[in-house]
């Protein structure tokens, strides 16, 4: 009769571990830092699955085309560990009177020079920055750039070095250099956006609008 009821209150109770405590997140996270080449700003994991480099211009609306419909996406997969992002920015639709491409590239490179920016934010400010853009005009100003890194994140000690216009990259020497990058990705449609999948060593298809998905579903 007792190992009957041992038994009835095994049952009923089921076989469990009580942990005491909350449950904690990971706290190691995918951090952004500029490129060992100096003119890229790798946003994820070293060792993420899917690594790719998109070639970018501030004010290239295509740019923002792929921002708008695959940046969410973009952020989800850096959070997860599995995609890797080097941004190479580009200067080249800059007008003579203004240097809109140049002051936001610059704070992309502030927002990742010290490394400790999380990868998420700063794709989030990624995906600001080309939301909010007005091409062949003067662009945001560095207090507008420094306010749309603070609400995405970043640290807010180099939000206020973005927002005092410090400098962190030679951009003449950025965009020669990442145009020679890209050029050798394509030198027949040398153009923005372009991805590049650094695993495969090929060119995306962004016209394929699954290609995010197909990418990811390779790795």
């Amino acid at each position: 009769m007792a190992l009957l009821t041992g038994l009835t209150l095994l049952t009923a109770v089921g076989c469990t571990n009580q942990i005491e405590g909350s449950a904690q997140s990971d706290p190691v996270k995918p951090l952004t830092q500029v490129s060992e080449d100096g003119f890229g700003i790798h946003a994820g994991f070293d060792d993420a699955p899917v690594q790719i480099e998109i070639f970018a211009e501030p004010q290239c609306t295509h740019c923002a085309d792929l921002q708008h419909d695959a940046g969410e996406s973009i952020r989800r997969h850096i959070a997860a560990g599995r995609l890797a992002v080097t941004y190479r920015p580009m200067t080249f639709l800059e007008m003579s009177d203004h240097t809109y491409s140049e002051r936001v590239s610059n704070a992309l490179f502030v927002a990742a020079e010290d490394g400790r920016t999380p990868a998420v934010a700063f794709q989030k400010f990624v995906e600001e920055l080309w939301a909010d853009q007005d091409p062949s005009g003067k662009g945001p100003t560095d207090d507008e750039l420094a306010e749309k890194a603070r609400a995405a994140g970043i640290p807010d000690e180099l939000a206020q070095r973005i927002a005092d216009g410090d400098a962190a990259v030679d951009a003449a020497e950025m965009d020669e250099m990442n145009y020679e990058f890209l050029y050798l990705v394509d030198p027949v449609n040398t153009g923005t956006p372009t991805v590049y999948d650094l695993v495969n060593d090929e060119k995306v298809d962004i016209y394929d609008e699954d290609w995010l998905d197909t990418l990811m579903a390779s790795s």
